[in-house]
């Protein structure tokens, strides 16, 4: 009851700012770097923002495929995390598609276009860089660590990241990557304001299944981003989307039924 309430006070004591500080971190660093990589796109020939483009992809399918190995640490009874997570990118891709998420996420994305007067890959640069920036395990346990105890460390680190990243992004599809920062504003600021709630269900963010199940998926999403970057394949990636609910609560469900 004593430690309860210790905690209890500790989190009142942080303000909006102690909570969300490494989210602030990442805005900033994106910006920087979406202005960066919007000069050098009007100086750079053709070639140069095409190697750009296959080097960003070639690290993105090696923080996918990192990321999709958490799904090899969680075993929940007899099911192994790779079949949950198989259900879950697949079932969500079912409902994605059923929702029409991809075409939803372009008819915003044009709209912006639109108002901002964007250029051509406007859409397809918002879309990915707010997949890449939003989805991993940096993502859901560094805002967990700011907004439970203040430490912006690993969202620091993040951002530094996706600083560098969103040069390369901005130079190959222009001013849609600036508009990520909405996205990592709302995910990101949100999962740091409620991980108080969310404590209350997870005794340790970096082993819990929920977490790395939901890491797994987005790994999976990420490895789709990768392939699109060196143009390998085409995918839906956003339709994916609903495929990082269902993980978490597969997870629920099975731990209950167990």
């Amino acid at each position: 009851m004593l430690i309860t309430s210790i905690w209890e006070i500790h989190l009142a004591s942080l303000s909006l700012w102690d909570k969300t500080s490494g989210t602030w971190i990442n805005v900033a660093t994106v910006l920087v770097g979406s202005a960066i990589g919007l000069m050098l796109q009007g100086s750079l020939p053709a070639r140069m923002q095409r190697i750009i483009t296959q080097g960003l992809g070639l690290l993105t399918l090696f923080l996918g495929v990192t990321m999709a190995s958490s799904l090899l640490k969680v075993k929940l009874g007899a099911i192994d995390g790779v079949i949950i997570g198989l259900f879950a990118i697949v079932l969500g891709g079912l409902l994605g598609e059923w929702w029409q998420l991809e075409a939803r996420l372009h008819m915003i994305g044009d709209q912006i276009k639109r108002r901002v007067k964007g250029g051509g890959s406007f859409t397809e640069g918002w879309v990915a860089a707010s997949l890449l920036f939003c989805v991993g395990p940096m993502t859901i346990v560094g805002s967990l660590n700011n907004g439970l105890t203040g430490n912006n460390t690993l969202l620091s680190i993040k951002a530094a990241m996706d600083g560098l990243a969103s040069i390369a992004l901005s130079s190959s599809y222009g001013i849609g990557v600036v508009f990520s920062i909405l996205s990592i504003a709302v995910y990101q600021g949100g999962l740091s304001i409620a991980a108080g709630i969310l404590a209350q269900s997870l005794s340790d963010p970096t082993t819990a299944p929920a977490v790395l199940l939901t890491s797994g998926v987005g790994g999976l999403m990420v490895i789709g981003l990768g392939l699109n970057l060196l143009e390998i394949a085409r995918l839906s990636v956003a339709a994916f989307l609903p495929g990082l609910l269902l993980a978490p609560l597969f997870s629920a469900i099975i731990e209950r039924l167990a």
